[in-house]
Protein backbone atom coordinates (compact mmCIF):
# COMPACT_ATOMS: atom_id res chain seq x y z
CA UNK A 1 0.00 0.00 0.00
CA UNK A 2 2.92 2.62 0.84
CA UNK A 3 4.63 1.62 -2.40
CA UNK A 4 1.31 2.38 -4.38
CA UNK A 5 0.75 5.59 -2.63
CA UNK A 6 4.34 6.58 -3.10
CA UNK A 7 3.64 5.51 -7.19
CA UNK A 8 0.99 7.83 -7.14
CA UNK A 9 2.87 10.62 -5.28
CA UNK A 10 5.41 10.45 -7.17
CA UNK A 11 3.83 10.23 -10.77
CA UNK A 12 1.59 12.98 -10.46
CA UNK A 13 4.01 15.32 -8.16
CA UNK A 14 6.50 15.34 -11.56
CA UNK A 15 3.48 17.00 -13.47
CA UNK A 16 4.39 19.88 -11.38
CA UNK A 17 6.94 20.82 -13.49
CA UNK A 18 4.62 20.79 -16.69
CA UNK A 19 2.68 23.46 -14.56
CA UNK A 20 5.59 25.33 -13.36
CA UNK A 21 6.48 25.88 -16.97
CA UNK A 22 3.04 26.58 -17.95
CA UNK A 23 2.50 29.08 -15.71
CA UNK A 24 5.24 31.16 -16.30
CA UNK A 25 4.98 30.95 -20.13
CA UNK A 26 1.78 32.74 -19.63
CA UNK A 27 3.14 35.45 -17.53
CA UNK A 28 3.19 34.44 -13.57
CA UNK A 29 6.05 35.39 -11.87
CA UNK A 30 7.80 32.69 -10.11
CA UNK A 31 6.72 33.37 -6.47
CA UNK A 32 2.78 33.44 -8.28
CA UNK A 33 3.63 30.01 -9.48
CA UNK A 34 4.94 28.67 -6.78
CA UNK A 35 1.93 30.36 -4.18
CA UNK A 36 -0.42 28.56 -6.22
CA UNK A 37 0.57 25.08 -5.45
CA UNK A 38 1.72 26.05 -1.71
CA UNK A 39 -1.88 27.26 -1.43
CA UNK A 40 -4.28 26.19 -4.01
CA UNK A 41 -2.69 22.58 -4.83
CA UNK A 42 -5.40 21.07 -6.75
CA UNK A 43 -3.49 21.01 -10.13
CA UNK A 44 -6.70 20.62 -12.80
CA UNK A 45 -8.03 24.08 -11.18
CA UNK A 46 -4.06 25.39 -11.37
CA UNK A 47 -3.75 24.79 -14.75
CA UNK A 48 -7.11 26.22 -15.39
CA UNK A 49 -6.48 29.45 -13.77
CA UNK A 50 -3.34 30.25 -15.51
CA UNK A 51 -4.44 28.49 -18.95
CA UNK A 52 -7.69 31.19 -18.85
CA UNK A 53 -5.41 33.71 -17.67
CA UNK A 54 -2.56 32.70 -20.83
CA UNK A 55 -5.39 32.96 -22.55
CA UNK A 56 -6.43 36.38 -22.34
CA UNK A 57 -9.28 35.46 -20.38
CA UNK A 58 -10.86 38.13 -17.44
CA UNK A 59 -8.95 37.05 -14.41
CA UNK A 60 -12.21 36.97 -12.36
CA UNK A 61 -13.78 34.80 -14.79
CA UNK A 62 -11.00 32.48 -14.49
CA UNK A 63 -10.60 32.55 -10.97
CA UNK A 64 -14.17 31.66 -10.63
CA UNK A 65 -13.79 28.80 -13.20
CA UNK A 66 -10.82 27.29 -11.18
CA UNK A 67 -12.73 27.38 -7.93
CA UNK A 68 -15.76 25.62 -9.50
CA UNK A 69 -13.64 22.59 -10.66
CA UNK A 70 -11.98 22.81 -7.23
CA UNK A 71 -15.47 22.48 -5.53
CA UNK A 72 -15.46 18.57 -6.19
CA UNK A 73 -12.57 18.60 -3.33
CA UNK A 74 -15.34 19.34 -0.84
CA UNK A 75 -17.36 16.55 -2.19
CA UNK A 76 -14.84 14.06 -1.53
CA UNK A 77 -13.92 15.52 1.87
CA UNK A 78 -17.27 14.53 3.11
CA UNK A 79 -16.74 11.12 2.48
CA UNK A 80 -12.87 11.21 3.57
CA UNK A 81 -14.16 12.50 6.58
CA UNK A 82 -16.20 9.37 7.77
CA UNK A 83 -13.76 7.25 6.20
CA UNK A 84 -10.49 8.47 7.96
CA UNK A 85 -12.37 10.27 11.41
CA UNK A 86 -9.18 11.93 12.00
CA UNK A 87 -8.78 14.14 15.16
CA UNK A 88 -10.03 18.09 14.91
CA UNK A 89 -7.43 19.27 15.56
CA UNK A 90 -5.56 17.43 12.17
CA UNK A 91 -8.52 18.27 10.27
CA UNK A 92 -7.90 21.95 8.67
CA UNK A 93 -4.71 20.65 7.49
CA UNK A 94 -5.39 17.04 6.05
CA UNK A 95 -8.25 19.24 3.96
CA UNK A 96 -5.78 21.24 2.48
CA UNK A 97 -4.43 17.31 1.09
CA UNK A 98 -8.15 16.30 -0.44
CA UNK A 99 -7.61 16.08 -3.69
CA UNK A 100 -8.21 13.48 -6.46
CA UNK A 101 -5.31 11.31 -5.77
CA UNK A 102 -5.64 11.04 -2.05
CA UNK A 103 -9.39 10.29 -2.51
CA UNK A 104 -8.40 7.25 -4.95
CA UNK A 105 -5.75 6.01 -2.79
CA UNK A 106 -7.66 6.13 0.22
CA UNK A 107 -10.93 4.90 -0.75
CA UNK A 108 -9.03 1.89 -2.54
CA UNK A 109 -7.74 0.51 1.34
CA UNK A 110 -9.73 -2.16 3.15
CA UNK A 111 -9.59 -0.53 6.66
CA UNK A 112 -9.35 2.53 8.58
CA UNK A 113 -5.63 2.19 9.58
CA UNK A 114 -4.56 1.60 5.80
CA UNK A 115 -6.66 4.48 5.17
CA UNK A 116 -4.92 6.68 6.86
CA UNK A 117 -1.67 5.65 5.83
CA UNK A 118 -2.58 5.85 2.61
CA UNK A 119 -3.84 9.59 2.53
CA UNK A 120 -0.81 10.42 4.75
CA UNK A 121 2.07 9.03 2.15
CA UNK A 122 0.32 9.75 -0.71
CA UNK A 123 -0.56 13.81 0.44
CA UNK A 124 2.88 14.28 1.90
CA UNK A 125 4.68 12.73 -1.01
CA UNK A 126 2.70 14.71 -3.67
CA UNK A 127 2.49 17.88 -1.41
CA UNK A 128 6.62 17.87 -1.25
CA UNK A 129 7.03 16.87 -5.28
CA UNK A 130 4.25 18.96 -6.66
CA UNK A 131 5.87 21.86 -5.09
CA UNK A 132 9.49 20.96 -5.51
CA UNK A 133 9.36 20.62 -9.40
CA UNK A 134 6.78 23.57 -9.89
CA UNK A 135 10.04 25.63 -8.50
CA UNK A 136 12.06 23.84 -10.70
CA UNK A 137 9.36 24.74 -14.06
CA UNK A 138 9.26 27.80 -13.14
CA UNK A 139 12.36 28.54 -12.66
CA UNK A 140 13.68 26.86 -15.95
CA UNK A 141 10.88 28.30 -18.24
CA UNK A 142 12.93 30.79 -20.19
CA UNK A 143 15.50 28.40 -20.91
CA UNK A 144 12.67 25.92 -22.61
CA UNK A 145 11.94 28.58 -24.99
CA UNK A 146 8.11 28.82 -26.08
CA UNK A 147 6.62 26.61 -23.78
CA UNK A 148 3.42 26.04 -26.02
CA UNK A 149 5.34 24.11 -28.50
CA UNK A 150 5.90 21.94 -26.06
CA UNK A 151 2.27 20.72 -25.09
CA UNK A 152 3.10 20.95 -21.26
CA UNK A 153 0.01 22.52 -20.65
CA UNK A 154 -2.09 19.31 -21.21
CA UNK A 155 0.19 17.48 -18.60
CA UNK A 156 -1.91 18.65 -15.99
CA UNK A 157 -5.89 17.74 -17.61
CA UNK A 158 -4.24 14.08 -18.57
CA UNK A 159 -3.29 13.42 -15.47
CA UNK A 160 -6.66 14.54 -14.11
CA UNK A 161 -8.72 12.71 -16.73
CA UNK A 162 -6.45 9.72 -16.41
CA UNK A 163 -7.92 9.75 -12.70
CA UNK A 164 -11.24 9.81 -13.13
CA UNK A 165 -11.94 7.69 -16.01
CA UNK A 166 -11.66 4.75 -14.00
CA UNK A 167 -14.15 6.26 -11.33
CA UNK A 168 -17.03 6.97 -13.88
CA UNK A 169 -18.31 3.21 -13.19
CA UNK A 170 -22.47 3.85 -13.71
CA UNK A 171 -24.03 4.77 -16.98
CA UNK A 172 -25.25 7.99 -15.36
CA UNK A 173 -21.74 8.91 -14.43
CA UNK A 174 -20.43 8.33 -18.01
CA UNK A 175 -23.47 10.71 -19.35
CA UNK A 176 -22.29 13.31 -17.08
CA UNK A 177 -19.03 13.48 -18.03
CA UNK A 178 -19.83 12.93 -21.57
CA UNK A 179 -22.18 15.96 -21.67
CA UNK A 180 -19.89 18.30 -19.56
CA UNK A 181 -17.06 17.31 -22.31
CA UNK A 182 -19.24 18.70 -24.99
CA UNK A 183 -20.78 21.73 -23.16
CA UNK A 184 -17.05 22.59 -22.63
CA UNK A 185 -15.55 22.28 -26.21
CA UNK A 186 -18.49 23.57 -27.82
CA UNK A 187 -19.07 26.38 -26.18
CA UNK A 188 -15.02 27.39 -26.68
CA UNK A 189 -15.55 29.40 -29.49
CA UNK A 190 -18.67 31.68 -28.57
CA UNK A 191 -17.90 32.42 -24.83
CA UNK A 192 -14.85 34.03 -22.98
CA UNK A 193 -11.91 32.35 -22.00
CA UNK A 194 -12.97 30.12 -18.62
CA UNK A 195 -16.76 30.32 -18.52
CA UNK A 196 -16.84 26.82 -20.75
CA UNK A 197 -15.87 25.67 -17.43
CA UNK A 198 -18.85 27.33 -15.33
CA UNK A 199 -21.12 25.78 -18.29
CA UNK A 200 -19.58 22.44 -18.06
CA UNK A 201 -21.11 22.16 -14.73
CA UNK A 202 -24.41 22.00 -15.72
CA UNK A 203 -24.00 18.81 -17.19
CA UNK A 204 -24.67 17.32 -13.50
CA UNK A 205 -27.88 18.34 -12.76
CA UNK A 206 -29.16 18.61 -16.58
CA UNK A 207 -28.37 14.76 -16.71
CA UNK A 208 -29.64 14.04 -13.33
CA UNK A 209 -33.19 15.67 -14.57
CA UNK A 210 -33.51 13.65 -17.57
CA UNK A 211 -32.87 10.60 -15.47
CA UNK A 212 -35.22 11.73 -13.14
CA UNK A 213 -37.67 12.15 -15.99
CA UNK A 214 -38.32 8.61 -17.27
CA UNK A 215 -39.68 7.16 -13.63
CA UNK A 216 -41.75 10.75 -13.17
CA UNK A 217 -43.24 9.89 -16.54
CA UNK A 218 -43.89 6.46 -15.79
CA UNK A 219 -44.87 7.21 -12.19
CA UNK A 220 -47.87 9.41 -13.61
CA UNK A 221 -48.87 6.98 -15.79
CA UNK A 222 -49.08 4.39 -13.39
CA UNK A 223 -51.11 6.43 -11.24
CA UNK A 224 -53.66 7.28 -14.56
CA UNK A 225 -53.91 3.79 -14.87
CA UNK A 226 -54.64 3.14 -11.62
CA UNK A 227 -57.10 5.79 -11.25
CA UNK A 228 -58.95 4.56 -14.57
CA UNK A 229 -59.08 1.05 -13.27
CA UNK A 230 -60.23 2.42 -9.49
CA UNK A 231 -62.89 4.36 -11.53
CA UNK A 232 -63.91 1.15 -13.82
CA UNK A 233 -64.46 -0.86 -10.71
CA UNK A 234 -66.62 1.32 -9.00
CA UNK A 235 -68.75 1.68 -11.90
CA UNK A 236 -69.24 -1.69 -12.26
CA UNK A 237 -70.02 -1.66 -8.57
CA UNK A 238 -73.02 0.55 -9.23
CA UNK A 239 -74.10 -1.20 -12.10
CA UNK A 240 -74.28 -3.92 -10.18
CA UNK A 241 -75.99 -2.82 -7.64
CA UNK A 242 -78.52 -1.00 -9.77
CA UNK A 243 -79.29 -4.49 -11.24
CA UNK A 244 -79.81 -6.03 -7.51
CA UNK A 245 -82.29 -2.96 -6.91
CA UNK A 246 -84.45 -3.73 -9.93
Amino acid sequence: MVRDALGVGVAVGLSGFAFGVTSAGGGLGIWQTCALSLLVFTGASQFALVGALAAGGNPLTAAAGAFFLGVRNAFYGLRLSQLLALPRAVRPFAAHWVIDETTAVTLAQPGRRSARLGFAVTGLSLYLLWNLTTWLGAAGAEALGDTAAWGLDAAGPAVFLALLAPMLRTATERAVAALAVVLGLGLLPVLPTGVPVLAAALAAPAVLFLKGAGPRKAAREDKDKRDRQAEQAAREQREAGEKEDR
